[in-house]
Parts: structure tokens; sequence; C-alpha cells
């Protein structure tokens, strides 16, 4: 089995049956789990499978759940909580997953409530998911029906309960503090931290939040081992990963592959390359948050302290591409609309700093720019930057913004020197 989260999808995308799961060896892994090992166990296996989160900061898993407290005496109840919170442009994997194999999410999430000791657990799901809530809905009753989830889970000493919450929510949602604050039906407004919330969570009491790819690995850790999983990457991250690609090329879509698979190889051999008639000119290589590449950098692997070093995010893995009949400073000015309608308001660097550098952008792309804004978007992308603000969303509208001026510097200049945009001539 080398593609664990998609191995065992249809043909026609419809979601699993509990029957059809089981038949491809699903709940073996919370099986394994239960009967087999202690939460200590099991949090050993997932360090010891060097998991990284999925949701974007690749942050290992086993060591953020290992800051929960732990042992007699540890804060109870605890709860466990799935961020399905899709809104990122260009990233559809979670989709994917729970839309076509919601049981899988499920064991996953059974698995790791019982090495973290949580009895209650949520998948707080993107309330444009309505295919994904409906699936997922009938998937908790199966699981329910057949002691998978509930009291006595498998027959073992471990209940939990999983519910499903649908967010009535905007992006901010995505970061896990304003999360648990939507979840606790407060306004979505990122937490400051310290306390994180493995130790104040959800309800002040211990919680970990976890991306819903990244849960999804967990039946195969448990069931196939840590030393199988880390062998399925071709790299120095371990297993495998959903990978998209959107753009004009010849067959736009997602796939699973190793950790570390080539650039290249995800663009030319999957993607097909190229549309007719287009050529690259750069991509971001994980989501519309991540900073621009040249392709140059094709042959990187796809791994996340490579991109790092190359100067970017491996992000979600969603590869976003600029052609060269696109003009980079309306892809920006794009994709900062979105970033700037979706800041929660609550730091001066995102509220006031993103409508000011989208005017900026509307103004450059309508050709009515000066050449000193761009070193105001340039003055505006530093004061969003890592420390700044109270979570990752400036930061990560900065990154396009920043890295197409240093990139193609040209085109800003000439949409000023011309008084147009020259893509539009």
């Amino acid at each position: 089995m080398d593609k664990p989260l998609t191995g065992a999808l249809r043909d026609d995308r419809r979601p699993l049956t509990l029957a059809e799961y089981r038949s491809a060896g699903g709940y073996r892994g919370l099986q394994q789990a239960i009967k087999n090992l202690d939460p200590e166990g099991v949090l050993q296996q997932v360090k010891d499978a060097n998991l990284r989160g999925r949701g974007g900061a690749g942050f290992p898993t086993g060591i953020k759940w290992s800051f929960m407290p732990r042992g007699v005496g540890a804060p109870k109840p605890r709860y466990l909580i799935c961020n399905a919170d899709e809104m990122e442009p260009g990233t559809f994997k979670d989709r994917l997953l729970m839309e076509a194999n919601p049981h899988l999410l499920i064991e996953g999430m059974a698995i790791a409530g019982y090495a973290l000791g949580a009895s209650i657990a949520f998948i707080f799901l993107r309330g444009e998911y309505t295919r994904a809530a409906a699936h997922l809905q009938r998937a908790l009753q199966e699981a329910y029906d057949e002691g998978c989830l509930g009291s006595n889970i498998l027959g073992g000493p471990f209940s939990m309960e999983l519910y499903l919450h649908t967010s009535a929510g905007r992006y901010i949602c995505g970061e896990e503090t304003a999360l648990i604050n939507a979840l606790e039906g407060r306004r979505a407004n990122p937490r400051t931290k310290p306390p994180f919330p493995q130790v104040s969570g959800l309800f002040g009491q211990p919680t970990v939040v976890n991306n819903c790819e990244t849960l999804c690995n967990l039946p195969a850790i448990l069931a196939e081992g840590a030393a199988w999983y880390r062998a399925l990457g071709r790299h120095e991250d371990a297993g495998t990963k959903l990978f998209a690609v959107t753009g004009n090329v010849r067959t736009p879509g997602l796939w699973e592959l190793p950790m570390g698979t080539p650039i290249a190889e995800i663009f030319e051999q999957c993607a097909g390359g190229m549309a007719e008639g287009y050529r690259l000119r750069g991509f971001q290589p994980g989501g519309a948050s991540t900073d621009f590449l040249l392709p140059q950098s094709l042959e990187l692997a796809m791994d996340y302290d490579v991109i790092g070093k190359a100067g970017s995010r491996l992000g979600t893995g969603s590869l976003i591409l600029l052609d060269d009949r696109t003009c980079p400073v309306a892809m920006v000015q794009n994709l900062t609309h979105f970033f700037a309608q979706e800041s929660c308001g609550w730091c001066t660097p995102c509220r006031d700093g993103l409508p000011w550098a989208e005017q900026l952008l509307t103004e450059i792309d309508a050709g009515r720019g000066r050449p000193e804004d761009l070193d105001t978007l340039l003055d505006l992308c530093d004061q969003a930057g890592p420390g700044n603000t109270f979570c990752a969303l400036a930061p990560g509208a900065a990154a396009p913004i920043q890295s197409a001026l240093r990139l193609f510097r040209e085109d800003f200049d000439a949409h000023i020197a011309r008084g147009s945009c020259p893509y539009h001539d």
C-alpha cells in the first residue's frame, strides 16, 4: 500500500461505506492502537513516523501532542478538534478526503483521541462543504452503530464522542485559536499565545487542533508501522501527501505522491505541463499565501525544509501557476483582495494594512500607480510580517506581494511607466 490516503477510493468518488472501508483494511489501525498499545505507545509511534502537520506549518504532530499535560492529575476533559475549515485559495485536498472516504478521518480522530485521552472531539468543517457534511454525518452514524465511536470503542476501555460542527465563519477560522473561539460561539479572533491550546484551549481545557489530512495519516501509521511510513517518503520528510496543481496546465488536479517528490514531476507528469500556448513564469508551491518561486526551482523536492530554504513554504502542497499571459500585478491584487476581506480586523497591520495594499495594487493595475507606491507596498509587507500580528494571516498575505515585487518587478514598473496594463493591450 503506497497510497494510504487515496488507495481505497472508489473510481466514481462516491464515499466508502463502513463495510467497504473495512474490506480495504479500515479500522485496523484503531484496533491495533486500542488492543495492543497504551496512549504513550501510540504517541511514540506518531513521533517515530515523523508525521508533520499537513495544514501548512509542518510542525511535528507527535511533538505537538506531547505538549498536552499528561499523567495523573492532568486536567479533564480534554478535547480534540479536526481543522477542516479549508479556505486557502487553490487548496481542496481535505475536501476530497472527507467526501470520498469519511471513515478515514473518523478512524484517525479516534486514534488521536485515544493517544491524547480526549473524551470529546469535533470536526470543524467549512460551511460551504455541504457534500462533505452529508457524507461525514452518514459515516458518523455508521461508526456509532458499529462501536467505532461512543462508549467502549471496539470493546476496549476508551470512549469518545465525535461531533460535526459546520462553520459559519471565514478564512480566519482556519487559525487554530480563532477556530476555538468560533466553536465556543465567540467572534473568530485569534488568541494571544501563550497559553497554547494544548494547555488552555476549548473552554479553557487542554485541546489539540490537527488538520484533516494530518489525522487521515494515522490509520496507516498504526496499522503498518512507523518505519513503513517513513520509507514512503523520497527525501527527508516521511509519508505521502496530497499535491494539487491549478493554473493553465493540461490536466489540473490532485494527486497523492510521496513527500519529497520533485516539483517538476508533479508539474510535468501529473499535470501534463503547461497548456498549449502558455509558458511558465513562476509558481506558488503551497497555496495562495506562499512566496512565488521561478521555473528554475522546479527540480526542488516538495519537502518542508527544502521549500523553506528556497524562500517559500510547502504550505498545503497546492501549486498555483503563473503563466506568461497572466498579469502578475492583477494576480497579486486578486489574492490581496481575498486576504483583505477575510481579515478579522483584530490587529492593525492586517485590518488597515491589507486594504491599503489592495488599493495600491488596484491603482497600479489600472495604470494609475506611482513609483513610490512600490516602496509603500514593501513597507506594508514589513509591517505585516511575522511577529507583528496575532496570527499568520497577514504574513501569508504579504508573501505573494513581496515575492512578486522581487521577481516580477519589471511588470510593476511597466504598469506605472505606460499608465496601463501591458497584458490588456
